[in-house]
């Protein structure tokens, strides 16, 4: 999940680029900032020591833990690491690749519904997402403040995901932002003619709340599939979020001349795709497993009862 900061540079930078020659400038001094920002988190972070488990590179385990453990001489955290070097973990036996992680999701029908479900969605919020602040144009407002308003809109969308997330449900929440995306998107198209600031309004409303649905969903994809998994299935949602917005430029250009055929497609199509959601189990204060194998049984568990 890309947080505020980049996303806000990106989009600052993507305008720019378009803009005339005196604002290459801009241009780069905002890429600078998302390879800064992208650099230093390359350099500062660690690889998950669960991940690396599951894999069995204990050894690497280990030494992520003792990087990230206070510097103190506490001899319970000395008696936690040390400890952690016994705990016998099953390890996955097949080729860890990208296409061989696809294919095991694909041939377990459980993982693979919940693959094709949260793509669906992601492919709703994804047309949402990046379609929005194509279709600025179409509104009756400021181009400028518009888009000013949009890019500061996912900061308060990840505060409040952040804020929130413990004590929301997964299903609900998805359930609850697309439909009110789906809804305002749809009537800011039926505010035609009347204040714009009731439509700006609408569409600030609808574009917060696909970034909080989308930040939602990723936090969902990465609690529903194990850890052996979870870095394919992320990047196949992504991908779908990336795909639905391949329409978007079409949908922004057909809205010059029939503002329905932007807004409010990209309402039914949150909305629809929202509903989705109800098929997947819900993870909230669930534990996240490592193998496929246990998730399954986690699964089997769950019908039974």
């Amino acid at each position: 999940m890309e947080s505020p900061p980049s996303l806000l540079l990106r989009r600052c930078g993507n305008r720019l680029f378009f803009s005339r020659s005196c604002h290459q400038p801009f241009f780069l001094l905002c890429h600078m900032g998302c390879c800064t920002y992208l650099l230093v988190k390359r350099c500062g972070t660690h690889q998950q020591p669960r991940w690396l488990l599951v894999r069995g590179r204990k050894d690497e385990a280990i030494a992520t833990l003792k990087s990230i453990a206070p510097p103190s001489n506490d001899l319970n955290s000395l008696t936690m690491i040390m400890s952690f070097s016994s705990v016998a973990c099953e390890q996955e036996t097949w080729n860890v690749d990208f296409f061989s992680t696809i294919k095991v999701l694909v041939d377990k029908n459980w993982a693979f519904r919940r693959l094709l479900i949260v793509m669906v969605i992601g492919f709703g919020i994804g047309m949402v997402y990046y379609g929005m602040p194509l279709s600025l144009g179409n509104l009756a407002f400021s181009i400028y403040l518009s888009v000013t308003f949009n890019a500061l809109s996912e900061v308060p969308a990840s505060l409040v995901t952040f804020a929130m997330i413990d004590k929301m449900n997964r299903k609900t929440t998805v359930v609850v932002f697309t439909t009110v995306s789906g809804i305002c998107s749809i009537a800011s198209v039926l505010m035609t003619g009347s204040k714009e600031w009731i439509q700006m309004g609408l569409e600030l409303v609808s574009f917060f709340c696909a970034c909080t649905s989308f930040n939602v969903l990723l936090i969902f994809t990465v609690e529903l599939f194990p850890t052996s998994v979870r870095n394919s299935a992320i990047s196949m949602v992504r991908q779908a979020l990336v795909f639905g917005g391949v329409f978007s430029p079409m949908l922004a250009a057909t809205g010059r001349e029939n503002g329905f055929m932007s807004y409010g497609v990209f309402g039914l199509v949150i909305g629809f795709c929202g509903l989705f959601v109800v098929f997947l189990p819900e993870t909230r204060g669930t534990a996240i497993s490592d193998t496929m194998d246990e998730e399954e049984y986690k699964t089997r568990g769950y019908s039974a009862m």
